[in-house]
């Protein structure tokens, strides 16, 4: 190819020999028109994903006009690659290389195209700095504050990470400090890219000032996403240039207009579109009527938001009074008022994820209009079983995916890795968006793809110390976005609240902390321009009723085997004498344990004292998560059919056979269930009201339950408290550290103070959750009894203490204190990953799959020897092969997989991350027997039974 004349008098001529693009195209795809591209899919995505409220906020941030706002950054859009006219990046193609070697124009140092580990990126950093200062861009006297500085280094992030601030010295020697930037040839190229690219592209307006940091983020989060779309070989392709092409300006320009005119295509195919919020009646959403709570949301809320505009939305109710069709509703009010693009509905574990998407899915459908598309984003999203996934040759590629034939079906490309939160609606584990404020790669992507959206969070009250605080932490962001939140909570402290509510508020301008007391039920907002907090809505309930509690004292003789003698006052008596009504008159009841080990041995010991009951289909059942994936999803299923809502009248009157549920905290959360009698171990106060509301859940009449179940809205709970031989309170050390036992030893002493008159739900609901948390709570308790709970309230504020402290350390920094230095959001600690999110710090764990040896030898999947171990083949193992392995992997305790290798992966198998960290564990049949199956690891022997996997 053959230099251009130069369009701009004393700029050289820009070299089409400069590659930007060559894997998978039929030739070399130059620099100049991979920057074009760029800027035209930026310019599109600006009009199509973006809202005049924040196209206006950022056009003011910089001292222009909108429209001028949108050509200046498809400007820098274009610039972000201007790295590669490097003689490092340009080596990787030797052919293309070896004519540029060869012109003494384009000197380096020797050596300098071996600088492998300056990346193209940093070099676009690098050299920007002090290009944009040659065309004008406001100097200052420190780096950090320097216009030109800030795009460089926003552009710079391109590719996941914001370099760190550059010294001025530096920068104006930079060839010498930077070898692979090359010689004065090269720097003459990225001048002439960036002039032509300005002239293309009409950016000669000048910016005043640099972005704030949560607009910055908006700008290089399309900045990511126009590169990933023009850099798709399929939108290269047909803008190739002819053989002969040299790159004038005539040519440029006709490439310009070919560009702008692809680019509505492929953001249109990516489904990057907006949600529009159309329908404004609760009735237009939903197929009934509303309930007291939504019905004084939707009385209210739509003019409180008209005169305040759009900010947070708390809501405390009890489970079953319609929270996520109260959450959706506001989502629509504060979505249309804040010209929002779409809402991401956040849950706490992948079953309620799971369980909230088709609801979310049949909402979009019934509620919006616009761009519908709808991921599911979770960890292993891609496995459930409701959901289709579709990709190239099977191959497992994506995060996520979606409910197959309907209009809110996610976009193939929308399912590639990290793009999920891009969409306009989604669903998902709160991890995947807590991960926008950890410093990993592309944080500052997922801080994009929230900024716009009606943030919704369920079950807020379900986090320790370290989820609570990156919770907190992205809710600063949000509030810096006036991006609209809606927090849903069965069991919220005012505390608690206050935190939340707060951090929304400082985001959004306003520091002086606030007063929160959240009314239960009830519901309240912040307006995001005032920061002023409403007076809480306190709502009647159609749903009030009286829940008996009865504590009672046991010894702790849970891991006692199941044919041992039953000895009075203990655990296993208690249970015995709690659920006999079941097993004699019908009924169902939900015993809920601490541990899974326990849940096992309960089992077993329920079983054994019930033969009847444990002979019928269903009725003594077993639900954990110590289950291979498929196991468990089947267990469930199951529930949901014997313990769910009522489908009819004639299903609400018919008395229901008799059943016990044994599970573990998995049926805490966004699980509908049913039961006449909830029994559980002694729990932290808000895990217990999360029980019992899974007590008479929903209306079944006098004929639907037992006759020991009556009355109906009298719901009964059974609180098991651990004692010592004395008579005291004591925690079983098999608890381990799953609860603090200061919460438990103040539930207890508060269960025991209420116990006799039960506990009016909601009417008691708040003060009591807010009482257990009072700093005077032990006033008036007797002095050892005060000596004992003040030593464990120490030792909880302490690792309460430890756990915020370390979150603080670890998430990135609130955009005030960001500021113009976008590398404080890539500030990389050793052992900072997306595991870092667990629900508790330190959260250990691991995941079996478990091998069946079969009699020749082989292994298979399945005892029965039916289901052959999938082995890949030459390209690895194909999307169906892979689901079917991860149905068979259960989660474990990180020690029992440590200590020993495990069975070897084959070749085939290393090829999948997803596979990295599966222990793989042989294992054989009982002698004589076919169950249970069992395996060496290290130290342990694991075992696979109906009861799950166990180890000793």
């Amino acid at each position: 190819m053959m230099k251009r004349q130069a369009a701009v008098p004393g700029c050289p001529l820009v070299d089409v020999r400069l590659w930007g693009k060559e894997r998978g195209l039929p030739c070399r795809y130059p620099v100049i028109c991979h920057l074009l591209d760029t800027a035209a899919v930026f310019g599109e995505l600006w009009d199509v994903l973006l809202g005049d409220r924040v196209r206006g906020r950022i056009a003011e941030a910089l001292g222009l006009s909108v429209a001028q706002a949108r050509q200046v950054l498809a400007f820098w859009a274009g610039l972000h690659d201007l790295g590669k006219i490097t003689p490092v990046f340009q080596a990787q193609v030797e052919e293309a290389f070896a004519e540029l070697r060869a012109d003494p124009s384009y000197a380096f140092a020797e050596g300098a195209e071996r600088e492998t580990e300056f990346r193209h990126e940093m070099a676009t950093h690098w050299a920007l700095t002090r290009l944009l200062g040659e065309v004008g861009y406001p100097d200052d006297r420190r780096m950090v504050n320097r216009l030109a500085h800030r795009v460089a280094q926003l552009l710079g992030g391109h590719h996941g990470w914001f370099g760190a601030v550059l010294l001025a010295r530096k920068v104006e020697e930079a060839e010498a400090h930077q070898p692979g930037l090359g010689g004065e040839g090269w720097a003459d190229q990225r001048r002439a890219h960036l002039e032509e690219l300005r002239r293309v592209t009409g950016a000669w307006a000048v910016p005043e000032r640099g972005l704030p940091a949560e607009l910055a983020v908006i700008v290089a989060g399309l900045v990511v996403v126009a590169d990933w779309l023009a850099s798709q070989t399929e939108a290269i392709v047909p803008l190739l240039p002819p053989q002969g092409w040299k790159g004038t300006a005539g040519e440029l320009d006709a490439h310009w207009d070919a560009a702008q005119k692809a680019a509505p295509g492929l953001v249109r195919e990516a489904r990057l579109g907006r949600a529009q919020f159309v329908a404004e009646c609760f009735e237009d959403m939903f197929p009934f009527s509303p309930n007291l709570l939504q019905g004084d949301l939707t009385a209210r809320l739509p003019q409180l938001v008209g005169e305040k505009g759009p900010g947070l939305v708390l809501v405390t109710a009890p489970t079953g009074d319609g929270k996520t069709e109260v959450a959706l509703y506001a989502a629509s009010v504060l979505g249309r008022a804040a010209d929002a693009r779409g809402v991401f509905f956040a849950l706490p574990t992948m079953a309620t994820a799971d369980a909230m998407h088709p609801r979310v899915s049949t909402f979009a459908r019934q509620a919006l209009g616009g761009e519908r598309a709808l991921t599911l984003l979770h960890s292993m999203a891609w496995l459930s079983p409701a959901y289709a996934l579709s990709g190239q040759d099977g191959a497992p590629a994506f995060e996520m995916s979606a409910d197959a034939a309907t209009a809110t079906e996610a976009g193939l490309w929308l399912r590639g890795p990290g793009r999920g939160l891009l969409a306009p609606l989604g669903t998902g584990t709160i991890d995947q968006a807590l991960g926008a404020v950890l410093p990993t790669k592309f944080n500052a992507l997922k801080l994009f793809g929230l900024s716009d959206k009606v943030f919704v969070v369920d079950e807020a009250h379900a986090y320790g110390p370290w989820m609570h605080q990156m919770l907190v932490r992205l809710l600063e962001w949000l509030g810096a976005f006036n991006a609209p939140v809606v927090l849903l909570s069965a069991t919220l402290s005012g505390r608690t609240a206050s935190s939340l509510v707060d951090a929304y508020r400082r985001g959004a301008g306003f520091l002086e902390p606030s007063e929160v007391q959240p009314c239960y039920p009830g519901w309240m907002f912040t307006a995001a321009a005032t920061g002023e907090v409403s007076a809480p809505r306190e709502v009647g309930s159609a749903r009030g009723r009286t829940l008996e509690v009865r504590l009672r004292p046991v010894r702790w003789d849970a891991a006692e085997a199941a044919g041992d003698p039953v000895r009075g006052g203990g655990r296993r008596e208690a249970l015995r004498e709690a659920l006999e009504p079941v097993a004699a008159e019908g009924g169902t009841a939900l015993v809920c344990c601490t541990t899974v080990a326990e849940a096992q041995q309960t089992f077993r010991d329920l079983t054994a004292a019930f033969p009847e009951l444990a002979r019928r289909a269903g009725g003594v059942r077993l639900l954990h998560s110590r289950y291979p994936a498929h196991v468990r999803q089947r267990i469930t299923a199951e529930c949901e059919a014997a313990y769910g809502k009522p489908r009819s009248d004639e299903d609400t009157a018919r008395p229901r056979p008799a059943s016990i549920l044994v599970a573990t905290q998995v049926v805490e959360q966004s699980l509908d269930f049913d039961f006449d009698l909830i029994v559980s171990d002694l729990a932290p106060l808000a895990q217990l009201l999360q029980r019992a509301g899974r007590g008479r859940r929903h209306e079944r009449g006098d004929t639907g339950r037992p006759a020991w179940a009556l009355p109906e809205d009298r719901p009964r709970l059974l609180v098991l408290e651990p004692v010592d031989g004395d008579g005291d309170f004591t925690v079983p050390h098999t608890w381990g550290t799953v609860y603090d036992a200061g919460l438990l030893h103040r539930t207890a002493l508060l269960l025991h103070a209420h116990a006799a008159d039960g506990i009016a739900v909601p009417g008691d609901i708040q003060r009591l959750v807010d009482a257990v948390y009072a700093d005077d709570f032990v006033d008036g308790l007797d002095e050892a009894v005060q000596q004992q709970l003040r030593r464990m309230d120490a030792e909880r504020e302490a690792n309460d203490a430890t756990e915020t402290h370390m979150a603080d350390m670890v998430v990135v920094d609130a955009p005030g204190d960001v500021g113009g230095n976008l590398h404080l959001l890539s500030r990389c600690e050793a052992g900072v990953t997306q595991e870092l999110l667990t629900t508790r710090l330190g959260a250990d764990t691991g995941r079996v799959l478990c091998l069946y040896e079969q009699p020749d030898g082989t292994l298979t999947l399945d005892a029965d020897g039916t289901t052959p171990l999938p082995v890949g083949g030459r390209k690895g193992l194909t999307h169906p092969e892979l689901a079917q392995i991860m149905a068979h992997v259960a989660p474990v305790p990180g020690k029992w997989t440590r200590g020993a290798d495990g069975h070897p992966q084959s070749k085939p198998w290393a090829k999948h991350p997803v596979l990295r960290g599966v222990t793989l564990l042989p294992v054989r049949p009982a002698e004589g027997s076919g169950s249970p199956w069992s395996g060496r690891h290290g130290t342990r022997t694991i075992t696979i039974s109906d009861v799950g996997l166990e180890a000793r």
